[in-house]
């Protein structure tokens, strides 16, 4: 097994990067409801999936939900405010924030401060989700799966968002959508159901489409995103050198829309384009592209040739 990362000398003092005020009881039963609740769906999607109750409706409806949340948080939420991987239109900008919102994975400047910190210290003591936390041995990293996956959204310590993204506190516009969050995540949940009823002129459609598109849907974008912190930091191919364990997963990289090749990602955490090699496909690129093609993102950072060679392990040079 690969020895563990070394850890960040520990500190007494409180640290700037920390909340004051901890995660509350109250919090943590929101997270476990919105997260645990599209989860038990899962159970029930087989059995339900050979009988009526999934229609073509059900999965075009839960295809489009799926693609404009995940793509919220792939472009969105992770590659633009996190990364600054481009520069984007206001009404772009608005847009991501609010798809992003609809993926139900916290507000978005919360969701940025926590990625940020992940930066800082991936695969160290105060990485928040890092597989490697409890050690090397399987059963420490059978544990630090689990935690990386689950278990660190009910981590008492909150990142500090006027540490980390004290960028997105001064824009009205993003602070807007952070706070009308819990309007989103209504709207994530129902609107599905209204479309389905509305197609299907029937209020079994709206059951089905509710189902489906609404819970079977986030829990699988949820699945997805925890996954690159979990999977993509212990398995996987290092195409390029990294400080930390950061991997490329091909298998997930389509419903990931290109996200699980994290390795480069990691090497080069700016670059709007993650699957760089040949073969890798990058959904979430395409998506960029399209928006610089049609004039509502500029500045993109595409990947350097010469960088990437200058990255590249000796193994897969």
């Amino acid at each position: 097994m690969t020895t563990a990362p070394v850890l960040d000398p520990p500190r007494r003092e409180p640290r700037p990067e920390i909340e004051p005020e901890p995660q509350g009881t109250f919090e943590r039963v929101l997270v476990a409801v919105f997260t645990g609740v599209p989860f038990l769906a899962l159970f029930a999607a087989v059995p339900l999936a050979w009988g009526s109750f999934l229609g073509w409706t059900d999965v075009a409806l839960a295809a489009v939900f799926y693609f404009i949340s995940a793509a919220g948080i792939t472009v969105g939420y992770h590659r633009y405010f996190t990364h600054g991987s481009f520069k984007a239109r206001r009404g772009l900008k608005i847009a991501l924030a609010l798809s992003g919102s609809l993926a139900m994975e916290g507000p978005v400047i919360t969701w940025v401060a926590d990625h940020r910190r992940h930066h800082k210290h991936s695969d160290k003591e105060f990485d928040p989700h890092s597989p490697w936390r409890f050690g090397s041995d399987w059963k420490a990293l059978l544990k630090g799966l689990a935690w990386a996956h689950y278990g660190w959204l009910f981590d008492g310590n909150r990142t500090s968002k006027e540490r980390f993204t004290k960028d997105l506190l001064r824009d009205e516009d993003v602070m807007r959508v952070h706070r009308f969050f819990p309007a989103v995540v209504a709207v994530s949940m129902l609107l599905p159901a209204a479309l389905g009823g509305l197609l299907t002129m029937s209020w079994q459609g709206a059951l089905t489409a509710f189902f489906w598109a609404g819970l079977v849907r986030i829990t699988m974008v949820h699945h997805v995103t925890w996954s690159i912190n979990s999977i993509c930091h212990v398995f996987g191919k290092e195409d390029f050198e990294v400080r930390d364990k950061s991997r490329n997963v091909w298998w997930l990289a389509i419903p990931s829309l290109g996200e699980s090749w994290h390795n480069l990602h990691h090497s080069d955490p700016t670059c709007a384009r993650h699957g760089v090699l040949k073969g890798q496909i990058d959904i979430s690129a395409r998506i960029i592209w399209l928006f610089e093609k049609l004039g509502w993102a500029y500045d993109v950072r595409w990947p350097n040739d010469e960088r990437l060679a200058a990255k590249r392990t000796k193994q897969a040079a």
